[in-house]
């Protein structure tokens, strides 16, 4: 358990303490579905010296934007979300850990995933506590716009605006747009792909405007709205790029078709590059505002990888990394997150290090939801715990002293990796499996790593390592207790739990 401290709020409670509506800081989220570590042009990896390594992804995808906004700010070398969607997106919505909110898998719209008989496939309910919510009652405007996936259909977390956004464009249930063309209506027109048809865009039907132009477009009509109200906003800006089907922003189909690379692999470029081009939009909006100064933008991923490059568990669409999203292994696990204001500049609430790059202290997920309510000065409920912690310090270049040391992902379920627990303490990365046989495969019950040594995990410690992977195991069971985890259920009905070796 993690709560925002005194000692964090004592830093800036000069300032947090004396906001009024005009001079709270408005508040860009902006998510990107299935982006990991590597799809950018951004480097995010550091050599041993600590300086960003550039390596070959670097060179194949273009998100000009998302160097504009490092170079004003600091970007995490070392940070995690959750293997698949949905766990991610409660826990941006929560602070909370997936193994605590129990929303451990991907939410199918229409039916309930295999797993634990009780995991929380319904979802977000109104009566949970959300960043929204709260930050709607310190006087914020709230947008959502794009992709929410945070409960199924008919259930009424399915639309963002029973979960505190006073405005919702084009978010519901399903995680994967029909289409993401306009002349498809975003599948509204073609009978094929209406069963994931995006709602609420029908101005565009019939043109030639990409979706992720079109929710850009109603993001930032609704940041004007607010602007016009003089509240500060809140927009949770949720790209359903670059998620599957994977087709060609045509705006940028030219720039990788001599790539040498596969088409799929190429519109994945392309679905990255029209989300870039989001982000220097949005940017630009706030500037000819004049409110870049007071808007702070925080870009993450929400899964690692799912680039159509080589296969699943080895090094191809995270290299050097490996795995990709929905398995257990850093390129799963692994997200870019940039954090900076729009503009640098006196109005600033307090200082973000520029052009940094913030290696020595991991970050989750679970912490934009502290640093939001920090950044706002909006508190969290006392009976709401939280298992993330505010980034402020990190993003000063400062070591932050409530920094958890740990993360957890227990995915209780069958996906590319199946029922595991990655459990990384330190520099020590434990990967425990409830099943061993997967198909004609069988898999190892435990991996150990020392990502010190061996960040692209080549090198499977657990037999050399045998008092070091008693000690992880049994802090990793520890974990799951405090947070109240779930079990998958064997043929027999007994709960698959982890043993110690």
């Amino acid at each position: 358990m993690r709560t925002i401290t005194l000692l964090t709020y004592l830093l800036y409670s000069l300032h947090l303490f004396g906001q009024n509506e005009s001079n709270k800081p408005n508040i860009i989220l902006f998510l990107v579905d299935d982006m990991g570590l590597m799809d950018t042009s951004v480097p995010m990896l550091v050599n041993k010296d600590g300086k960003p390594q550039k390596h070959p992804l670097n060179g194949f995808y273009r998100t000009p934007n998302m160097e504009r906004l490092a170079k004003q700010g600091v970007r995490f070398s070392q940070f995690y979300a959750q293997s698949v969607c949905s766990p991610t997106r409660v826990s941006l919505m929560t602070g909370q850990n997936s193994a605590r909110h129990r929303v451990t898998q991907w939410i199918n719209p229409e039916t309930k995933n295999h797993g634990p008989a009780d995991w929380n496939w319904e979802g977000l309910t109104s009566k949970d506590v959300t960043l929204p919510a709260l930050l709607q009652k310190n006087g914020y405007h709230t947008i959502f716009s794009g992709k929410a996936h945070f409960a199924p259909t008919e259930y009424e977390g399915a639309d963002p605006a029973n979960l505190g956004f006073d405005v919702n464009i084009a978010g519901c249930a399903f995680g994967s747009p029909g289409s993401y063309l306009g002349v498809d209506g975003y599948g509204n027109l073609d009978p094929k792909r209406k069963k994931r048809a995006i709602p609420g865009l029908e101005k565009y039907h019939n043109t030639d405007v990409f979706l992720s132009e079109a929710i850009t477009r109603e993001a930032i009509s609704a940041i004007d709205n607010s602007l016009k109200k003089e509240s500060p906003f809140f927009l949770y800006m949720s790209h359903y790029a670059a998620h599957s089907p994977f087709q060609t922003d045509p705006r940028f189909g030219d720039n990788y078709k001599d790539s040498g690379k596969s088409r799929p692999a190429n519109s994945f470029a392309t679905l990255i590059e029209g989300m870039d081009k989001s982000l220097g939009d949005l940017m630009d909006h706030l500037e000819s505002k004049g409110v870049e100064e007071n808007t702070l933008v925080l870009f993450v991923g929400d899964n690692g990888s799912d680039a159509p490059l080589g296969d699943t568990y080895g090094y191809f669409s995270s290299a050097p990394l490996r795995g990709k999203k929905g398995t257990c292994y850093e390129g799963g696990l692994r997200v870019p997150f940039i954090a900076g204001w729009a503009k640098p500049g006196k109005a600033n609430s307090f200082p973000i290090a520029q052009n940094a790059v913030h290696y020595q202290q991991i970050g989750t997920v679970m912490d934009i939801y502290a640093t939001i309510l920090d950044a706002t000065g909006t508190k969290n409920p006392s009976d709401h715990t939280i298992d993330g912690v505010s980034l402020i310090p990190q993003l000063q270049g400062k070591n932050n002293p409530d920094r958890s040391d740990h993360f957890l992902c227990h995915f209780p379920h069958s996906h590319r990796s199946s029922y595991f627990t990655s459990y990384r303490k330190e520099d020590w990365k434990l990967i425990y499996r409830y099943k061993t046989k997967v198909g004609k495969r069988t898999l190892p019950q435990y991996e150990l790593y020392d990502l010190a040594s061996d960040p692209y995990e080549k090198t499977n410690l657990a037999d050399q390592k045998p008092n070091k992977l008693k000690t992880l195991t049994e802090q990793m069971m520890a974990q799951l207790k405090a947070e109240g985890a779930q079990y998958a259920i064997d043929s027999s009905k007994k709960e698959l739990r982890p043993i110690l070796p």
